[in-house]
């Protein structure tokens, strides 16, 4: 293979992991609007809201979470019938998006 072809197929894999990077991105950024951000806010919640800030939170610890509550094996009324509805992409669209919030 020449350097050229090496090249080009190294430059056409970086863009296109920049690409899905970003749709999963503005996925999670969409859904965190639409359903989160009523209760967490997107970088802060309301001063006066009992419900914890996601954002700038380990994504890892956010999917775990979000799994769990869908699973119903973390017990949270509220969040049990919000996330019962998310696939494994939503959870993982969310996480990474909250993740990369700064508060």
């Amino acid at each position: 293979m020449t350097t050229l072809i090496r090249l080009s197929l190294l430059l056409f894999s970086l863009l296109s992991a920049s690409t899905v990077q970003a749709t999963v991105l503005y996925a999670g950024q969409a859904r965190a609007a639409a359903v989160c951000s009523q209760c967490h806010g997107i970088k802060t919640p309301s001063s006066d809201s009992v419900f914890p800030t996601l954002a700038g939170r380990d994504e890892a610890y956010l999917r775990e979470a979000l799994k769990q509550y869908r699973d119903k094996t973390r017990k949270s009324d509220i969040m049990n019938a919000i996330a019962g509805s998310l696939t494994d992409a939503d959870i993982a669209n969310v996480a990474a998006y909250y993740a990369r919030v700064k508060p």
